[in-house]
């Protein structure tokens, strides 16, 4: 196939267009090259395949996307301005790219008409993730009161004050839209699905976890959360922990990531699935600053625990993945401990401004973190 990959330059993108080659389909790339996550040149990245026929251009730009539609088979949509918290006080950015952006491409679409649409979603929308009771009876977890967050009580309790215990969340989970980011996800992935069915193009969501590995732009502090931390570790300074850092996330190889897009692509059982793409583990928080410090050879620098929250921030969330496996025959293949070492040889290399306390202030002042 000829696929078009939206925002393919970009940190999943560019391992995606490795895939697809690898298996003989060509590349085009429609990408804005942002400066957060591309510095301020705007250059072409070094990593980018040269077979990668990249096109400069803003998804929100109905020119831009029709030029680039031409002659595709199959589109996948990652581009997205990307993170919580800048979205609580960035909102009519994180709309236009976002909502707008989708928009525009579906809209294109019309007349091209690709056999099929994969786009990017998110696990923000599910907000807290899904648990069960005292009595063992399932419970979706509510917002956290931010009367009891302030007070450091940061887990998830029943209505009779009883904590609940986190469980890997299901697609079938509804969604608990905590944050501009993940309401613009969510709608992302519905106008696609809307979309993609009245115009005939097969259509996937696939709802990524956190997503870690080689490219993650390690000066954009509103990125994954390894790279946040390396970011840190590199500039000898302690990785800040939220909360207390016992909240458990799902931490997926991009490696493992690009091959579930390019299995959406190819598996004729997913038209019209919305998947979850996860590693099926889970790790808290403090456990990964942790790893990443030992990792850089940094073991003693110990992360810091600021007791501090996020507005937007959800304690536990991680994926129950088997509808992908069923669906796609998406497997992980790559385990967090074992990826470490390799991520940490690309980091060594790499040069990482540490734009978290920047990054912090701009939170405060709006006081979405407090």
């Amino acid at each position: 196939m000829h696929v078009l990959v939206t925002g393919g330059a970009g940190f999943i993108g560019s391992h995606l267009a490795d895939e697809l080659l690898r298996h003989g389909h060509a590349v085009r790339v429609l990408d804005c090259l942002d400066p957060q996550v591309h510095g301020p040149a705007r250059q072409r990245p070094a990593y980018l395949d040269p077979a990668v026929d990249l096109h400069v251009g803003d998804v929100c730009d109905p020119a831009a996307v029709q030029g680039v539609l031409e002659g595709i088979d199959a589109v996948v949509h990652l581009a997205a301005a990307v993170g919580v918290g800048q979205s609580m006080y960035r909102i009519a950015h994180y709309t236009r790219v976002n909502n707008l952006g989708t928009a525009t491409l579906l809209e294109a679409l019309e007349a091209q008409r690709p056999q099929r649409l994969v786009v990017a979603s998110s696990m923000s929308i599910y907000g807290e993730g899904l648990y069960r009771d005292a009595d063992g009876r399932l419970a979706s977890g509510g917002a956290r009161a931010l009367d009891a967050l302030e007070a450091g009580r940061w887990e998830v309790y029943d209505a009779g004050g009883r904590p609940l215990t986190p469980i890997p969340t299901p697609e079938s989970k509804p969604p608990a839209l905590a944050s501009v980011y993940a309401l613009s996800k969510y709608d992302q992935e519905r106008m696609a699905l809307i979309v993609g069915a009245a115009y005939g193009v097969s259509t996937v969501a696939l709802r990524l976890f956190n997503v870690y590995g080689p490219r993650q732009a390690l000066s954009n502090p509103y990125t994954g959360v390894l790279a946040i931390f390396a970011s840190r570790l590199l500039n000898d300074k302690p990785p800040l922990v939220y909360e207390d850092g016992l909240q458990q996330r799902d931490l997926v190889s991009v490696y493992d990531v690009a091959r579930a897009f390019r299995l959406a692509l190819e598996a004729p059982a997913a038209s019209g699935e919305v998947l979850n793409i996860g590693s099926g583990r889970q790790y808290t928080i403090r456990d990964l600053a942790a790893r990443m410090a030992e990792a850089l050879g940094k073991g003693h620098i110990t992360p810091e625990i600021t007791s501090k929250y996020r507005v937007g921030d959800v304690r536990h969330c991680f994926a129950d993945i088997s509808r992908a496996r069923e669906v796609l025959g998406y497997r992980p293949q790559v385990r967090l401990e074992e990826h470490l070492e390799e991520l940490a040889v690309w980091l060594e290399e790499q040069t990482a401004t540490d734009r978290v306390p920047e990054a912090l202030k701009e939170l405060e002042a709006h006081r979405l973190a407090r």
